[in-house]
């Protein structure tokens, strides 16, 4: 696996395979890698010839108060990983190399209306961090695909708006949920929770299956079952900071017109905010 630091070295590597006529996937990622992320790559590998998954810890998507210091780098455990699953490429940039005059006098793109709800509500600014860095990382890298996971669904749901609406020559490939076997879904900040908040975690996933549950079952008064989730996470000991029934495509309020449904839900657990979403399609 090559291992590229700098934008010359690897726009480089991926214009030599562009020649070969070789696909080029793209899989962003934070680093602190785990089985998720490796299942991004593989599925990645399914999508074309040639890998390239980049670590760089965007500072510009943290806020003031989160763990953006204490994110943990793990970069030569994540080398081995990437090269065990196959990944073609690793660009790990630095910060000055990503942000030559500082992230306070960046250039920004924002995405209206999506971000400041659900997640970008008690977390101003973050989806600015991340349509940024993902659009330079797109500029630098130019490849011809990129996977995001469904787990973090607004920000999937971001990242195709502003793909769309910028024009990138870019196909976003989908990447299903990757969870333990209690169905928690796999998060490098899990690794933050302690043996105790370990065993409650699992409560978001399963309450999130039975609202799903539910709307099979024909419930449509979808604020009457937000607050029940609510209280159903607090009474397993976690503190919500959102459960909501959304309109897929848009993360609008679902109404009695919309189909294609996600229920997305958010969650302290100590000093540990967990996300997670189950999706469903109802008949109209």
């Amino acid at each position: 696996m090559l291992i590229c630091r700098t934008f010359g070295d690897i726009r480089a590597t991926v214009a030599e395979w562009r020649r070969a006529g070789e696909t080029v996937v793209f899989v962003p990622t934070l680093g602190n890698l785990h089985q998720g992320h490796l299942q991004l790559v593989e599925l990645g590998a399914r999508h074309g010839e040639r890998v390239v998954v980049s670590i760089f810890v965007n500072q510009l998507q943290f806020g003031k108060n989160e763990d953006y210091a204490l994110y943990p780098r793990t970069l030569d455990a994540d080398v081995g990983k990437l090269e065990s699953v196959g990944a073609d490429a690793l660009f790990c940039p630095s910060d000055t190399e990503v942000y030559p005059n500082g992230i306070e006098h960046q250039t920004t793109v924002a995405v209206p209306t999506m971000t400041d709800i659900l997640c970008g509500a008690t977390r101003p600014g973050h989806f600015t961090g991340v349509t940024t860095i993902v659009t330079k990382l797109f500029n630098i890298v130019q490849p011809d695909k990129a996977v995001f996971g469904i787990k973090d669904f607004q920000q999937l749901a971001v990242v195709k708006r502003m793909t769309q609406d910028l024009c990138l020559p870019i196909e976003i490939i989908e990447a299903p949920v990757a969870r333990a076997d209690d169905g928690l879904a796999l998060s490098s900040r899990n690794g933050y929770l302690n043996a105790r908040e370990r065993a409650i975690a699992p409560a978001l996933y399963r309450t999130l299956l039975g609202a799903r549950e539910s709307i099979a079952g024909g419930e449509r008064n979808y604020a009457l079952l937000e607050a029940r989730a609510q209280v159903a996470l607090l009474e397993a000991g976690l503190r919500p900071d959102y459960f909501s029934v959304r309109a897929a495509k848009t993360l609008e309020p679902a109404g009695p017109a919309d189909q294609d449904l996600a229920i997305l839900a958010a969650a302290w657990l100590g000093r540990t905010r967990l996300i997670d979403n189950v999706t469903i399609r109802i008949a109209g």
